[in-house]
């Protein structure tokens, strides 16, 4: 009797084994997701063509983010040539898209940024080059994109200088997944890839939400 009950039980197991394995097969549900960080917060600037450039113009992209400066003659030409191996790897994806923004607006006009995307021979609807006002600017380096410390912002604005090395990456949805990557590291830039790659697979799960009155941003 009590053999037939660890038959019943073993096949019972397989069933909703095999049914789970079935419902999820060719899906990503099964797979462990990445580490959501933050949201994407309302924004508009000018990107290097002088034509607006919004939070709802990420969805559905998989972005990675940075921030330079033209004039930066230390960590910047390095940052933007590794920023460069990942635009030569994912620029024929129809949802990638790289977003540097300027850290010294005041400089980096419209016209200046267009110069510099041309030097780098990029596509600019893939790699987009964007420049507004400095606070607003500052205030998504800090409090969407995670990348420099937020109680800096206490500071005067015209005190303030961000000046970092490291990259965010944006979900399809708006979402700052993964980790903050450190750009002059190979093996993160590595690892950044591994997830970018993940996320182009990952379905967009949100529609137009994302900063919408229907999300739950902290």
């Amino acid at each position: 009797m009590r053999n037939k009950l660890f038959i019943y039980l073993g096949f019972f197991v397989l069933l909703v084994l095999g049914f789970w394995f079935f419902l999820f097969r060719g899906t990503d549900a099964w797979k462990p997701k990445l580490p959501l960080l933050s949201y994407v917060k309302p924004f508009s600037f000018q990107n290097q063509d002088n034509i607006a450039f919004t939070d709802k113009d990420m969805l559905g992209k998989v972005a990675v983010v940075e921030y330079f400066f033209t004039t930066c003659k230390g960590i910047c030409p390095r940052m933007n040539a590794n920023m460069h191996t990942i635009y030569d790897q994912f620029k024929d994806e129809p949802n990638f898209i790289i977003i540097s923004h300027s850290c010294d607006p005041e400089t980096d006009s419209v016209p200046r940024l267009k110069h510099y995307a041309d030097s780098l021979k990029v596509n600019t609807r893939k790699w987009i080059f964007l420049t507004g006002k400095k606070d607003s600017l500052y205030f998504q380096a800090r409090n969407s994109y995670l990348l420099d410390d937020p109680k800096n912002s206490l500071e005067k604005i015209e005190d303030q200088f961000i000046h970092t090395q490291f990259f965010a990456l944006v979900d399809k949805d708006g979402q700052v997944r993964g980790q903050i990557y450190d750009g002059l590291k190979q093996d993160e830039l590595d690892k950044l890839k591994e997830d970018i790659a993940k996320l182009l697979k990952e379905k967009s799960g949100k529609g137009n939400f994302v900063n919408g009155i229907f999300n739950n941003n902290p």
